[in-house]
């Protein structure tokens, strides 16, 4: 099978080299706006560089890509879709709009292609180890031709309804983790300012009710300080946008999420616009601090 990949960031580059190796050896070719960053991966992987977006997606039967948000993928969708081949699905792991979604699936479908949006969930250690959980919008006989594909890269993939559903899904996994690691951030800064070892609390609290993926994923990180890593306070804050902006359409009161998106906008005052976002955590330290 022919893959185009297009974006080579922290997610698209381990993705693409998933497709390349191993069992499923794809014929990949791969294109970043950076050309350092498109030949560093055909240095290092089974595959080829592209030299545009058109040049990658030319003969195509599958286009993967993995964009920061809507305006990326307008770009690129405008350079690929008279390049397109008749019957070629494209999954697009990139968090955008589910309406920006539903729109690139209609233009796809004027060209008699599919579109798929497929935003993940899992983060960069995810996408490196192949166990990213995919979420997916669209038409159900390309995503059932697609899905093995997917399990390249991905230990979990679903299909959760017709276009646009999937960016839905991903809005709902956003509200949910963004509640969950301000609680953390919290609750950590409370049992320090306590008097207590936090790994001590963490250690008792990841066997209990209270546990989630951020508490044993992030919690450690979250007491050294350390965020020089991981899923940007940027990309969250696009990402909690998209989520607020759709409630608002949707007449849906988010008061929680928006409290955190305001949170996220202190960390980036703060200087933490590229720490991993669990960074709320240092916000809890300098700006909630019991002396104030």
């Amino acid at each position: 099978m022919r893959v185009a990949v297009i974006g080579l960031g922290r997610m698209g580059w381990p993705i693409a080299g998933h497709l390349a190796g191993g069992e499923h050896g794809h014929e990949v070719k791969v294109f970043d706006i950076s050309a350092e960053a498109t030949a560093a991966w055909a240095g290092e992987h089974a595959g080829e560089a592209a030299a545009s977006v058109a040049d990658a997606v030319s003969g195509a039967d599958v286009i993967v890509s993995s964009l920061p948000a809507d305006k990326e993928m307008r770009v690129v969708v405008d350079e690929a879709l008279a390049h397109v081949a008749e019957g070629a699905i494209w999954i697009d792991h990139s968090t955008i709009s589910a309406s920006g979604a539903r729109q690139f699936a209609d233009e796809l479908a004027d060209r008699r292609a599919h579109f798929l949006d497929a935003p993940v969930s899992g983060g960069v250690d995810g996408a490196r180890n192949g166990s990213l959980t995919v979420m997916v919008g669209g038409d159900e006989d390309a995503f059932a031709r697609i899905e093995s594909s997917m399990a390249a890269y991905a230990g979990r993939v679903t299909h959760m309804g017709p276009s646009g559903a999937g960016q839905i899904t991903k809005m709902t996994n956003q509200i949910c983790v963004v509640g969950v690691a301000q609680a953390l951030a919290e609750g950590l800064d409370f049992a320090i300012n306590a008097g207590l070892d936090p790994e001590r609390v963490v250690h008792v609290m990841t066997q209990g009710s209270s546990t989630s993926w951020e508490m044993e994923n992030r919690a450690a990180q979250m007491i050294a300080g350390e965020y020089d890593f991981g899923f940007s306070t940027t990309l969250m804050r696009k990402d909690v946008g998209l989520v607020l902006d759709e409630a608002s359409a949707m007449n849906v009161s988010l008061p929680v999420t928006a409290m955190v998106a305001q949170f996220l906008a202190d960390v980036h005052a703060l200087g933490g616009a590229d720490w991993d976002w669990c960074s709320l955590m240092e916000r809890q330290r300098r700006l909630s601090a019991p002396d104030g």
